[in-house]
């Protein structure tokens, strides 16, 4: 009897052990895709914006990220029209997406019917703000995100660009999050076909301020930070596109 006892005292421990290792070895969630389906917008914006690549006679650029790009057609559509209205752009920013929303939208469509020359991708601060993720596991998802972007369009030029500064100041702990993000994912770039720019001074003072008439929020661009954001990355989206030697 105690024999038998002992052995499945043993085979508990087992048990236990194989799901302690496993749990040690699950993958974080920023690299594991998942949908926002269960929200009607989020679902609608997925099947129009599948529907619009369907629809289009080629797209040039594509624009990926969560509110901050997504704002493009907002805060930002003026600046939009005058820098992109001609350059065949398409807008796949999705509110409040963190890098597993965007796995899921790559691996259900949203990169078919396309071959773009050059891909933005702006993407983590929600990993930051939503769930304060470490950068490691922010910048393991944008890493995949990279991977399955130059998998599935081998020929496109991707851009990655520095998650933008958030919170009033540099020692705002989220701000420092994204920070320890950027210092990572500046490593993705191979310099020929994938690209890594960082332009989050154009938005500070130099003390590192995040001043409000660029981000009313301390978050979201008003229309001179999109204006600021697209001058700044302007020479560079003009050389990857082709454009400028």
């Amino acid at each position: 009897m105690l024999r038998i006892w002992m052995i499945g005292l043993l085979a508990s421990f087992a048990l236990v052990t194989v799901s302690r290792a496993e749990d040690a070895v699950k993958e974080p969630t920023a690299v594991t895709s998942e949908s926002r389906n269960d929200q009607k917008w989020w679902k609608d914006r997925h099947e129009q914006k599948l529907a619009a690549a369907k629809a289009a006679d080629k797209i040039d650029l594509l624009m990926i990220g969560d509110s901050i790009t997504h704002g493009w057609e907002g805060k930002g559509k003026e600046v939009f029209e005058e820098f992109y209205g001609k350059r065949n752009a398409h807008n796949i920013g999705y509110g409040g997406d963190r890098t597993e929303h965007v796995l899921w939208r790559f691996e259900h469509g949203e990169l078919d019917n396309m071959h773009p020359k050059l891909a933005i991708l702006m993407i983590g601060t929600n990993n930051t703000g939503h769930r304060k993720d470490p950068s490691e596991n922010t910048a393991a998802g944008i890493k995949k995100i990279v991977a399955k972007l130059r998998e599935k369009l081998p020929e496109t030029k991707v851009l990655v660009l520095a998650i933008f500064p958030r919170s009033a100041n540099k020692t705002d702990e989220m701000r420092k999050i994204n920070d320890g993000t950027n210092e990572i994912i500046k490593d993705l770039a191979d310099d020929k076909m994938v690209f890594f720019l960082n332009i989050n001074d154009k938005f500070l003072t130099e003390d590192g301020t995040l001043a409000k008439e660029v981000m009313p929020d301390l978050l979201h661009p008003h229309e001179k930070g999109y204006r600021i954001w697209a001058e700044a990355v302007e020479p560079t989206v003009a050389k990857l596109m082709g454009e400028q030697q």
